[in-house]
């Protein structure tokens, strides 16, 4: 091993010796220099096209999930006044849906809840099953344990419904979980 280098290193010790009087060896180093030197230059120039589609790529993503949510915020406000609107329609007794002043009030409270329905369905937003559901903790809050006969795990109750807007959640559904009795 040492002695193959020796022998390299006098080898290219005798071919310098030999450049100098002959133009046609200092040509052809200088060529191969220059080829080295375009190799390096076409590696970086790839690179740097490699690392430019990549910056694209990503910038593109960015910018169709920006679209894509750009209501979310809004979306997420609306929740609430979905909630106040279910509330109310839940809160209303047989009694006063009999009475024909109350009933038309009420028509207008339930047409507006199914538009807002629509609005919401109609930009991605959609409720999260949950009563009878395993317990999904990426879509589900459990707040207590109820003691039942379903399975440990399984949402019994739901307290607040929870919504996604497209694959993303915008607000979890508050739940019940169920567990053993006793």
């Amino acid at each position: 091993m040492i002695e193959n280098e020796k022998l390299h290193e006098e080898a290219e010790e005798i071919r310098h010796e030999t450049a100098e009087g002959a133009p046609e060896v200092a040509e052809h180093d200088r060529i191969a220099e220059l080829e080295e030197q375009l190799e390096e230059a076409k590696s970086k120039a790839l690179y740097a096209a490699a690392e430019t589609q990549n910056v694209r790529r990503r910038l593109e993503q960015e910018l169709q999930q920006s679209t894509s949510y750009a209501a979310a915020g809004f979306a997420r406000d609306m929740l609430a006044i979905k909630d106040h609107l279910d509330r109310a329609l839940a809160a209303v007794s047989d009694e006063l849906r009999a009475d024909k002043t109350a009933a038309q009030f009420l028509a207008g409270i339930e047409a507006t809840s199914r538009e807002l329905d629509a609005v919401f369905q109609r930009n991605g937003v959609t409720r999260i099953k949950s009563i009878g559901e395993p317990l999904d903790p990426h879509r589900h809050q459990a707040m207590i344990e109820m003691p039942s006969d379903e399975e440990p795990g399984t949402i019994v109750e739901e307290m607040q419904t929870g919504y996604m807007m497209k694959d993303r959640l915008l607000r979890p559904a508050l739940v019940a979980v169920a567990k053993k009795p006793g």
